[in-house]
C-alpha cells in the first residue's frame, strides 16, 4: 500500500482496510504459532501497512479538527 493511495480514501474505507489488515495479522500470527507460516516477511509488511493506515487516519482527524 502506498501512502498516496491511502490519502485518497475516505476515513470509512481506511477503517475497513485496517480491519482487514488486523484480521490478516491475526491469521499470520496463528499460522506462525502452528508452524504453517511460509512467508515470514508478510508479517512485517502487514504490520507496517496497518501502521500506515492508522497514521493517515490520524492525519485526517487532525486536519478536520
Amino acid at each position: 500500500m502506498n501512502a498516496n493511495e491511502l490519502r485518497e480514501k475516505t476515513p470509512e474505507q481506511l477503517r475497513e482496510d485496517l480491519t482487514a489488515l488486523k484480521k490478516e495479522q491475526f491469521n499470520l500470527r496463528f499460522q506462525q504459532a502452528t508452524g504453517q507460516l511460509e512467508n515470514t516477511a508478510r508479517m512485517r509488511i502487514v504490520k507496517r501497512d496497518a501502521a500506515r493506515v492508522l497514521t493517515i487516519l490520524n492525519e485526517k482527524a487532525a486536519s478536520e479538527a
